[in-house]
Parts: structure tokens; C-alpha cells; sequence
């Protein structure tokens, strides 16, 4: 399944016979089987750019939230029902086509004391690990780098539902978040406000907001 990116490149990734799909654990020693209606959203799909986001949000002088989004990116995700175990995604974001919503923040953002989108164009994400971790609710791990920097994160992903449109198209929806200390990749932006806090958060929050349809079916 490709739900995160813009023009995509799509990695097909061939079912072995008959996978046997496996029960996560959750809280308290119970196990969540997969849904076996989720089995036939096996494949790859194609992120849909008019109704998806992929987002982030940030305490700003401590009393309000700036948000923004990546407005150019790539993907390759393959999503599977019946094993989520075997999914996987490669994403990359074009950091300098973040968009706040305000042309000098965006340009304080993209210059060098933030993402130095000049040096680093890309900031990427590329899973190593997909689980089950309730009804609905995946939790997808892999290495974030940002300004050459990698590190491990955890993403977890609701599954929001799946639906045949009125022109034929399959489509599925996705809602998923994580909070990361921006430092760790070197956002290291430190002014100060005179009451002594932080003019920008340390913590932020990256946003997947993401709708995706259908480009194959599988065996």
C-alpha cells in the first residue's frame, strides 16, 4: 500500500503461499487477532494528494501551536492484511517544501539554524518492523533520518476505514502520529523567551493523515 506519498514509486512485495498471520499482544497479556476482512486490502496502493497530509506540530512561545506540512514527497508502501508483520514503507520528504502557512516562518524553517534544506534535502523514514498492537491500531517502527542524522521511532496508525467510491476506486484510510525530541536530529534551535522558557518546543509532533486508493490487486 502507498498511502504516504506523492508521486510514488511502488515496490511490489510477492505474498508467500498461505501466510500465517499472528496475534500482537496488548496490555495486560491479551492478544489482538488480525481482522481476517483486512486480508483482502493486501497490495499496494497510491496516495491520494487532495484528501491526505502528512504533517507536524509544534509549541510555539509556549501558549499557542504553529502547524505545518511537507507538501512534496515519495513513497513506497506495501500494506498486508492478512500478515501485517510482512508490511512495510519507505518515505521521503523534500524538507524545503514546508509549509506553514507563513513565507518568513517557512523560510526560518528551511534555513540552516532548522532543517538546512540547502544541504539536506531529504529527510526520510524507512520501517523495519510492523505490529499489530490493537483492533485497528498498528504500530509501525523504523529509522528517521534527519540532516544525516538516524534514529529509531515508533508511529502508530489507526486504520480509519475502506470504501468502493461512486467512480469504482477503492479507497482506505489511515490516521497516524508520533512525538519526537527534535534536538536528537540536530534541531537544535534554542532562542529563549524572557520568562525563561522555549521560543519552540523540543517536542514534536509529526502527523499522517493519509487516504489512499487502490493500484493492484494481489494472489
Amino acid at each position: 500500500m502507498n498511502f504516504f506519498g506523492r508521486n510514488s514509486h511502488h515496490r511490489r512485495v510477492e505474498p508467500s503461499a498461505a501466510p500465517v498471520a499472528t496475534a500482537a499482544p496488548v496490555a495486560g497479556g491479551a492478544a489482538v487477532p488480525p481482522d481476517p476482512a483486512l486480508g483482502s486490502l493486501t497490495g499496494e496502493w497510491l496516495i491520494d494528494p487532495a484528501h491526505s497530509r502528512i504533517g507536524f506540530s509544534v509549541r510555539h512561545a509556549m501558549v499557542t501551536t504553529v502547524r505545518g506540512a511537507f507538501t512534496e514527497y515519495e513513497s513506497r508502501l506495501y500494506f498486508d492484511g492478512r500478515d501485517p508483520a510482512r508490511s512495510r514503507a519507505d518515505i521521503v520528504l523534500y524538507t524545503a517544501s514546508v509549509d506553514t502557512g507563513v513565507e518568513q516562518r517557512d523560510a526560518h524553517l528551511v534555513g540552516r539554524q532548522f532543517l538546512d534544506a540547502a544541504a539536506y534535502p531529504r529527510m526520510t523514514f524507512t520501517s523495519s518492523a510492523v505490529q499489530l498492537a490493537g483492533k485497528d491500531v498498528y504500530r509501525m517502527t523504523g529509522d528517521l533520518t534527519i540532516k544525516d542524522t538516524t534514529r529509531p521511532v515508533a508511529l502508530e496508525l489507526t486504520y480509519i476505514g475502506h470504501v468502493t467510491d461512486p467512480f469504482g476506486y477503492e479507497r482506505v484510510g489511515f490516521d497516524g502520529t508520533t512525538t519526537i525530541n527534535r534536538s536528537d536530529w540536530g534541531l537544535t534551535y534554542d532562542a529563549r523567551l524572557a520568562q525563561g522558557g522555549a521560543m519552540v518546543s523540543e517536542k514534536v509532533r509529526l502527523q499522517f493523515d493519509i487516504a489512499a486508493i487502490r493500484t493492484n490487486t494481489t494472489a
